[in-house]
């Protein structure tokens, strides 16, 4: 989930070198770019989760490759979960998979602009920033994602704008759920989250925040979360009808429990899902068992965990406080 509060900040740019083949449940060789927890126990491994041991990245591979839908859950600052997902993103084209490559950085406002600049420029992402006006969106720099966006335009891939548009946005933070209007509600096969998830939700989003919300805000955050995943799934159902699709969003999105797969459960029934989170490693955790609490879960709530050094050691409160009076100045 994005906090909104503006750009997050990155430190260099993205260098990752891929060589020979990783062991059970650690990736081929990486120079990462986040410097910090390089040397922990866990850095590069990829866990299963189900099956409460780690796995190869080739077996990674194999198995996303068999699912008609993929979720690529990142923390949005991290570039090294970015290039990990552009290497997926061409691994599944290597088996024989021609997914559509769904951002939820991009909302279905955006997807007049996003087929204009492909009618022109099929086969180079640089300038796709510049077409859907990026800059001015609050996510990090496009040169972080545009290489995503280049492993699927190499493939020949759809890329598709999956978010809530603005309107419909505005219209869920005005009046809640109801404010989708009945047609929009059909469309996106959307219920109500039950009032345990509603209440995992609220906790959710008031930590990610620091308690700097309001609470009479938080249960239209909710509302405004919950739309978004069904909007999400919707329309990687929709995309995705040549060869399934996969999803660049953030972890929470991803989450099986509670993320875009509930919501795509109900668009495409009995289609394979496979969720893979990308997480920093805590110097203090050195099991993947030792992760769960940070989702306020009884088990990590995804199919696959794929551990990556920390971008900074900066407290996320103190950012979120630092942010937030930038913009009151």
């Amino acid at each position: 989930m994005r906090l909104a509060t503006g750009p997050f900040l990155f430190v260099g740019f993205v260098l990752v070198v891929l060589v020979g083949v990783g062991g059970c449940g650690r990736t081929a060789q990486i120079e990462w770019e986040s410097p910090v927890e390089r040397e922990h126990p866990l850095v590069g491994k990829v866990w299963d989760v189900s099956a409460n041991a780690p796995i190869s990245e080739a077996t990674l591979t194999a198995r996303l490759a068999g699912s008609r839908f993929v979720m690529l859950g990142e923390r949005h600052d991290n570039p090294d979960h970015h290039v990990l997902q552009a290497k997926l993103v061409r691994a599944l084209v290597e088996a024989g998979r021609h997914p559509a490559v769904g951002f939820e950085m991009l909302s279905t406002d955006d997807t007049a602009a996003v087929a204009r600049y492909l009618a022109r420029s099929p086969k180079d992402a640089a300038g796709l920033g510049d077409a859907v006006n990026w800059r001015r969106t609050g996510w990090p720099e496009w040169r972080f994602y545009q290489p995503i966006a280049q492993a699927a335009l190499d493939g020949s891939l759809p890329i598709v704008a999956t978010n809530l548009s603005k309107p419909a946005t505005e219209a869920v933070r005005r009046n809640g759920l109801t404010g989708l209007g009945p047609t929009l509600t059909t469309q996106l096969r959307l219920t109500e989250p039950s009032p345990e998830t509603r209440t995992a939700m609220a906790l959710e989003i008031r930590e990610a925040h620091c308690g700097q919300v309001a609470e009479d805000m938080i249960a239209r955050m909710v509302d405004i979360q919950w739309a978004r995943d069904a909007r999400m799934a919707a329309s990687l159902a929709r995309g995705g009808q040549r060869d399934g699709a996969v999803l660049i969003a953030g972890a929470g999105h991803a989450r099986r429990d509670r993320g875009v797969p509930v919501h795509l459960a109900r668009q495409a029934p009995g289609a394979g899902i496979a969720s893979v989170a990308f997480v920093e490693v805590d110097p203090a955790a050195v099991k993947p068992g030792d992760y769960v609490a940070r989702f306020a879960s009884t088990a990590l709530p995804f199919d696959y965990v794929w551990f990556t050094p920390k971008i900074d050691e900066a407290d996320p409160c103190e950012k979120l406080k630092q942010s937030l009076e930038t913009i009151g100045k």
